[in-house]
């Protein structure tokens, strides 16, 4: 397929996201003047280009289309200010020319399954999303070999963007017609590349182009993909086109703008005609003179805000490596690869770290998008945005963290919305691990919005027109859909949460239903914990939670009896170690839910006493059982010594005597600390351990570095001290006036009023 002689409509072949092929568009479309701009793009998004020009748009943007019916059936079209097409765009607002996109409409895209192709390189378009999982032809790097560079980002710096960096040059038309000269080359030797639906998408752009004609001649101007021009130049019969576009599935759609970002351009990010560096290349085309200088400076001034020490002299010498590694390479000007090689040796001292972050901030950023009020978004969007401007929630494409205070109106309201959303499956928000302290009335959240988001919101859209009453009708139906239990008692703690205290009457009851019913002690247990902590937010929140108080409660007293028998000899290793974690959670949960019947923690620990003294329970729950006894200072020294030593017995299997080692001192609850300081325990365990036969030492040895490996290696240093001044340990090394510091055989009054007021401080936080 070869293209004709240049005749007729102007076809600008261009790169998506190309700053070079952006200035190139500029500039040919001053030059030709086009009573017209046809660009590829879906044609539902039309209605929606005058508000490309309004004040409040400001890219990177996308064109977001959805199946009206199935709001997650979705595509996105992208656009920066330095792509082609929102050059073209603008150019043709400015200058009161009519602009019309001519690709597939996203009706016929969307009905297919796919969003279309996503492209390889300069050419791909079509909307991003997953496509078909086929081998496709990257004609850039087709283009990058054949010129002899092994990286065609290089090659099309050196061809495009560097060529027309401080200004564009003259012959542009000449260079528009060069490249699609190149494409009708690579299209005769390679057929589709592997694009097959582009047959279906170019034959409905002609039909489009053809429509042009007869509205204005060939006075307009085409803007898509350079892969498409030798196929929109090729002599085809309007039947055959129609041929290619008939009985194709169709869809309802419904279009509008949304906020785009930088990192959602880059190519990993998962978007096929993405490109590696949208921050430089934004660098790129707004700076018109100077590129290398300017962004070394850009550079310098991050790594200030990181407390580096760059100062005017690194820049000048960033430059002059940077040109002089361009200069060895044969390269007209700098390009990402050597001024980043600079700044590596000139501002990081050869480090990688500073480097990642420039490349993270700068090379790819976090540039946030913007779109007017009168894009058409559904109500529930429009709730939503009047929420954030109220609360001052700004939307960022960066991680920020967000620390609430409870106790404050606006914090809670805060703390609302991100639950509501969480629970309509619109991840904004992600609450993490609190800095400033911990407590109740503390919430810290990770924010960052990405642009799927909006898809999200329109999905959830079908559930009310309100943040709150969406969030209330998904929770009703989640509780009535609900299948185990432990959904049940997470949603009602998200409903909680949430503040939903309209949805709570059918949450609870679904939780009441489900926990009659339920005989599994495994998933009473598992439910409890998110009982518990209801409870302690709805006392935060001022919710009334009487009723989730009574099934909680219920379920603490089946769990206590039904416990017992359910933690047999019976258990393997994985369901003994699932069984003890929720041991962990239901004594977590017994202390939250004891403040209101002071009966229940007796009962709870008369449960723990008799796991902790039945040999049929596996030693690693026993093991755990007496641990929280002794934690809550319900098992007595000897007492506790006495089941160590018949756990640690020779009658006992070795793998069941780690388990009790496991289960007693694991790394994560303490247990280094209570072996120092228990002279009998150690000893117990030091006399077991030297007494497991060879083959047997082997079998545990897994356990045991499991155990002891997660202690602090302060905790592990004077374990082994202690171990290796032999038997006696710590009590011997006491006798003998050389004991560790913080070591005494009885307690040191003075030392310990000394840390009473640091006690109280800490509480008192």
């Amino acid at each position: 397929m070869s293209p004709s002689p240049t005749k007729g409509p102007l076809l600008l072949g261009v790169r998506h996201h190309g700053p070079g092929s952006a200035r190139a568009v500029r500039a040919a479309l001053e030059a030709a003047r086009p009573e017209a701009v046809l660009i590829e793009g879906p044609p539902e998004g039309d209605a929606l280009l005058p508000l490309a020009a309004e004040e409040g748009m400001r890219p990177p943007v996308a064109l977001l289309a959805h199946a009206a019916d199935d709001p997650g059936r979705a595509a996105f079209w992208p656009l920066a200010g330095f792509s082609p097409e929102w050059v073209a765009i603008r150019w043709a607002q400015e200058h009161d020319v009519p602009v019309r996109f001519i690709d597939l409409p996203a009706a016929h895209s969307l009905a297919a399954g796919g969003d279309g192709p996503e492209g390889a390189g300069p050419e791909g378009n079509g909307p991003e999303g997953a496509g078909p999982d086929t081998v496709r032809l990257d004609p850039l790097a087709v283009l990058a070999e054949t010129a002899g560079y092994d990286d065609p980002e290089r090659w099309w710096e050196d061809v495009v963007e560097h060529r027309g960096a401080g200004g564009v040059r003259e012959d542009v038309l000449g260079a528009f017609e060069a490249l699609g000269e190149a494409m009708g080359a690579l299209r005769e030797a390679y057929g589709d590349g592997g694009h097959q639906r582009d047959l279906v998408r170019e034959a409905y752009m002609r039909q489009r182009m053809r429509a042009a004609r007869r509205e204005f001649g060939d006075a307009y101007a085409v803007v898509c993909g350079a892969w498409h021009v030798p196929a929109l130049r090729a002599r085809t019969t309007v039947a055959s086109d129609k041929a290619l576009l008939s009985g194709l599935p169709k869809v309802k759609v419904e279009t509008t703008w949304v906020p785009w970002t930088h990192r959602r351009l880059a190519r990993a990010g998962g978007y096929g005609a993405g490109i590696t560096s949208p921050g430089w290349y934004a660098h790129l085309f707004s700076a018109r003179d100077r590129p290398v200088e300017r962004w070394l400076t850009k550079v310098a001034g991050l790594l200030r805000e990181e407390d580096r020490q760059v100062s005017s002299a690194h820049v000048i010498e960033a430059v002059r490596l940077a040109e002089t590694l361009a200069a060895m390479r044969g390269r007209p000007l700098p390009g990402l690869t050597e001024t980043l090689e600079a700044v590596r040796a000139v501002m990081c001292d050869g480090s990688d770290v500073p480097l990642a972050l420039i490349e993270d901030r700068l090379v790819v950023g976090d540039v946030l998008g913007e779109v007017p009020d009168g894009a058409p978004v559904v109500p529930l969007q429009r709730d939503l945005t009047r929420q954030q401007r109220t609360l001052r929630l700004k939307a960022e494409a960066q991680d920020r963290e967000l620390e609430l205070d409870l106790r404050k109106d606006t914090d809670t309201a805060k703390s609302l919305l991100l639950h509501r959303l969480r629970l309509l499956g619109i991840g904004w928000g992600t609450p993490t691990a609190s800095r400033a302290g911990t407590g109740t009335f503390r919430e810290t959240w990770r924010l960052r919005w990405e642009p799927e988001l909006s898809v999200r919101i329109a999905e959830a859209g079908i559930w009310g027109t309100t943040v709150l009453g969406a969030a209330t009708a998904k929770a009703e139906a989640d509780a009535a859909g609900a299948e185990e239990l432990g959904e049940v008692t997470a949603l009602a703690e998200q409903c909680l949460l949430a503040g939903l205290a309209q949805a709570l009457p059918a949450v609870l009851r679904a939780l009441a239903d489900r926990a009659a019913l339920d005989t599994d002690v495994a998933k009473l247990a598992k439910a409890l914990p998110a009982l518990a902590r209801s409870l302690r937010y709805g006392d935060v929140r001022g919710t009334d939670a009487t009723a989730l108080a009574t099934v909680a409660a219920g379920l603490a007293e089946r769990i206590c009896v039904a416990l017992p028998s359910a933690c047999t000899a019976g258990l393997d290793a994985d369901a003994a170690a699932e069984m003890r974690g929720h041991v962990d959670g239901v004594h977590g949960a017994i202390g939250l839910l004891a403040d209101a019947d002071a009966g229940l923690r007796e009962r709870w620990s008369a449960v723990l006493a008799t796991l902790a003294g039945r040999d049929t329970v596996p030693g690693l729950i026993r093991g755990r059982a007496a641990r929280l006894l002794l934690d809550d200072g319900r098992l007595p020294a000897e007492e506790t010594a006495r089941l160590m030593g018949l756990a640690l017995s020779p009658a006992s299997s070795p793998a069941d005597a780690a388990g009790w080692i496991e289960g007693f001192a694991g790394g994560s609850s303490g247990g280094g600390t209570l072996l120092l300081h228990d002279d009998r325990l150690l000893g117990l365990i030091d006399t077991w351990l030297v007494g497991v036969p060879e083959r047997a030492f082997t079998d545990v040895l897994p356990l045991l570095r499991r155990t002891f490996g997660a202690y602090e290696p302060g905790v592990k240093r004077s374990l082994g001290e202690l171990v290796r001044r032999g038997p006696g340990g710590a009590a011997a090394a006491v006798a003998g006036g050389s004991a560790p510091a913080g070591f005494a055989p009885e307690l040191d009054p003075e030392r310990a009023d000394a840390v009473v007021g640091l006690v109280r401080m800490l509480l008192a936080g």
